[in-house]
């Protein structure tokens, strides 16, 4: 799709999940077929592999007490791409609908006209308490469980009574900062001070932390042993269940140089295989555009040594609005399966 006044493309709100390696298959496909992705702070740098090594990749992220872009400005630039005729996707943290602003952002692309889309996410809610070995509900203990949000943008209460009279778990999300509080007014309330309860810091992040007490001693216990955000605030008796999942083991850390595609794809199978990668693209890949023959009729084969000569190659001819019957008559051959795989992505 290329992009013109008269197009119009789709936005697709996708969640990425609370951790590397959540991302769903779907929201997999619909990102690598991405041209623009606006992404938040808390996408797990691995998930951004996953995109083109052509998409325009987009920090919009917002941590608390740090909001890089205002929400106005985000919705107006999903417009603005989306009527350049632009596969667009907002990827975001966790879900998109739970405390992820995507019903404001659907809202307005609807006012605007603008096609989009829901791909569901993980949500830390529930995925980063059973990394911990924390399950939200369970036979006998409880029965439900209420996601809160541990700030608002007017600073209006919650309903403590009624939060603190539920029978089922309780989970805060983004409310370290208010961890005294909470446990404050829901003793306050009615809620026993001998409640479990527990601040799940990092999940599925390096230096992850996990501080076990109760509503009376749990603000302390988060003081001494050094609680930080992202952290998600867990109330009832499951915290107190004593699970303990297996600790993941320590990562091998890999640089992977050269192009920015070859960094990307090798990244993306080192992260698999479990490994910790970065990426320091040292290469880029220059058109010789002069070296390709006017006359492809005195050819019998085309050979491809490489994804980047096989992109290049089509991308001359289509800026050149050359007719792809030209190459009719010519035998293709691929050395490598990627070469080979980007030739059949050419069609």
């Amino acid at each position: 799709m290329t992009g013109t006044e008269n197009t119009v493309g789709k936005v697709w709100l996708v969640g990425a999940g609370c951790g590397r390696g959540l991302l769903t298959q779907e929201g997999r496909r619909i990102l690598s077929r991405a041209q623009t992705v606006l992404y938040d702070a808390l996408v797990a740098p691995e998930t951004l592999l996953e995109a083109s090594p052509e998409a325009e990749l987009l920090p919009v992220g917002k941590r608390s007490g740090r909001h890089s872009v205002a929400q106005e400005a985000i919705n107006a630039l999903l417009i603005r791409k989306a009527r350049e005729g632009k596969r667009v996707v907002r990827l975001k943290g966790g879900d998109s609908f739970v405390f992820g602003r995507g019903g404001e952002e659907a809202l307005a692309l609807q006012k605007a006209g603008i096609p989009w889309q829901v791909v569901p996410g993980i949500s830390s809610a529930i995925g980063v308490p059973e990394h911990f070995g924390i399950p939200v509900t369970h036979r006998g203990l409880a029965r439900s469980f209420t996601v809160i949000t541990g700030h608002t943008r007017d600073g209006a209460e919650e309903d403590w009574q009624v939060l603190a009279h539920l029978q089922g778990t309780l989970v805060f999300l983004m409310g370290l900062e208010r961890v005294e509080t909470i446990c404050r007014r829901l003793i306050q309330a009615g809620k026993k001070a001998d409640t479990p309860a527990s601040v799940l810091c990092g999940g599925y992040g390096e230096g992850e932390k996990r501080i076990d007490g109760t509503l009376e001693d749990l603000p302390e216990k988060a003081r001494q042993q050094g609680a930080f955000p992202p952290a998600v605030i867990l109330v009832g008796p499951v915290a107190g269940l004593g699970l303990c999942p297996e600790a993941p083991g320590k990562k091998e850390k890999i640089l992977v140089t050269g192009t920015l595609s070859f960094c990307r794809e090798v990244a993306r199978e080192l992260a698999e295989g479990g490994r910790e990668t970065g990426e320091l693209p040292l290469l880029a890949a220059e058109p010789l555009w002069g070296n390709i023959p006017e006359d492809f009729g005195q050819w019998d084969w085309l050979v491809f040594t490489s994804r980047n000569g096989v992109r290049l190659f089509f991308q001359w001819f289509r800026e050149k609005k050359r007719d792809f019957r030209l190459l009719g008559q010519a035998r293709f051959a691929c050395i490598g399966e990627g070469t080979a795989r980007e030739l059949a992505e050419q069609g």
